[in-house]
């Protein structure tokens, strides 16, 4: 799993059959304070996260994983939604 950031979204009109009825949003990777550490990618969204939202992907085998993605052609996967992150005992995010 990668913690991201929920930074936009995006539109194919014409996708395998399978995607349609799907939201695409670009997320990218974070750290875990929710610093940007990686580079922007497409995942698909299964539980209507929004801009901003920092959020837990899972990519390749695993992101086809989920009720929705099962048999899908997908390589990420938005399945949580971040309340607060916590390390070495300190609240490093907490979503607002």
């Amino acid at each position: 799993m990668l913690i991201a950031r929920v930074i936009g979204t995006t539109v194919a009109t014409i996708k395998d059959e399978k995607l349609h009825g799907r939201k695409l949003l670009i997320v990218r990777q974070t750290d875990e304070t929710g610093a940007a550490s990686g580079k922007p990618y497409v995942a698909i969204d299964t539980l209507d996260a929004g801009i901003g939202d920092l959020v837990l992907t899972a990519a390749g085998s695993s992101a086809r994983q989920t009720t929705i993605t099962k048999d899908t052609p997908v390589d990420a996967v938005i399945m949580a939604i971040i309340d607060h992150l916590e390390v070495g005992g300190a609240i490093t995010y907490r979503q607002e």
